[in-house]
């Protein structure tokens, strides 16, 4: 059977899972998973990679997160060799660690991300021996789970600053939601969402695949994408709107009154999200001073418009075309 596609580009968020070899544990103890996640940050800060979400299992791992760069290959195959180096050396054995290859999940962070997240954090309570158990008991077990991202989730006392939270809390509407989300999954015991899986890797709907595929080079011998289709200029805040005051009209004044120019600071989100590799709070600072929340209704809401409306689609088209043309000059 062929290997799925390793599909990379700048912006991308995978689920990613890793197996220890003939289902073997890949921790010894408690000073391993401390050591995983140490050096996990490490590879996280050195390959700028954001991470949503983890659950530490006795014989795999999960992550979410969202590369800026298209280089989710480079960063895992730094972090598994780190950590296969560290574990050999510790242990005084020598070999391979992992089951062969990683497994990436590309996914719509627009219509998956939130379900992956309470998907991989409730991952504790599938495992054998677990499923018989009352659901207080489950949630206790779910909850209080130590090699897991959702303590931090519900408890800001627990909060770790390798994780980057303000994409899930705001879909939610913060800790207090999104606990009574992961609740309520459990209750339905709801189903896997990579039953929905396309192409073998891709979580997104019909629209997200053929953005995704716009990305692969046809007739690869490779199985990679074009690196060259795949940069991605990034700009400073103040670069991105002073191109849009120049080649567009756009003063940053009339995008800090609220309530007005609607479809116009639901472009600037979205262009300074997609181009400044900025987060949601920095880009409601841009914006008048909205918080995260804000500005992720902004910027989906926005996005819904332009599916329905095809003069507000140009009217984004024409305006990235010119961020586009500025920064070939």
């Amino acid at each position: 059977m062929a290997r799925p596609l390793r599909i990379q580009f700048p912006g991308a968020y995978y689920h990613i899972t890793c197996r220890g070899i003939e289902r073997r544990s890949i921790y010894a103890d408690d000073k391993d998973r401390y050591k995983f996640l140490a050096l996990l940050a490490v590879s996280l800060e050195t390959y700028q990679v954001f991470l949503y979400a983890y659950i530490l299992m006795r014989n795999h791992f999960h992550l979410l997160i969202q590369t800026r760069k298209a280089n989710c290959s480079e960063f895992m195959r730094h972090f598994n060799i780190c950590y296969t180096g560290w574990f050999n050396w510790r242990h005084k054995r020598c070999g391979n660690l992992y089951q062969g290859r990683y497994m990436a999940f590309l996914i719509d962070a627009d219509n998956y991300v939130l379900e992956v997240s309470r998907y991989l954090h409730l991952n504790i309570v599938r495992v054998r021996g677990m499923k018989s158990m009352a659901y207080s008991e489950k949630w206790r077990c779910v909850r209080d789970y130590p090699w897991s991202s959702l303590r931090s989730y519900v408890t800001e006392h627990h909060a770790a600053s390798i994780i980057a939270y303000d994409l899930i809390l705001s879909m939610v509407g913060g800790r207090h939601a999104y606990r009574d989300f992961v609740r309520d999954g459990l209750k339905r015991d709801i189903e896997n969402p990579f039953k929905e899986v396309k192409s073998r890797i891709i979580l997104g709907d019909d629209d997200y695949l053929k953005e995704v595929k716009q990305y692969l080079r046809c007739g690869s011998r490779r199985e990679q994408p074009s690196y060259r289709e795949l940069v991605m200029h990034v700009l400073e805040p103040e670069v991105l709107l002073g191109i849009l005051r120049q080649g567009c009209g756009i003063r940053k004044e009339s995008l800090e009154q609220r309530g007005v120019n609607g479809v116009l600071r639901g472009i600037v989100a979205e262009l300074l999200y997609k181009y400044c590799e900025i987060t949601q709070r920095q880009i409601g600072s841009l914006l008048g001073g909205i918080d995260y929340g804000a500005v992720y209704l902004l910027r989906r809401r926005f996005r819904e418009q332009m599916k329905k409306n095809e003069t507000v689609k140009q009217r984004y088209e024409e305006i990235e075309q010119s961020v586009t043309n500025a920064c070939r000059m």
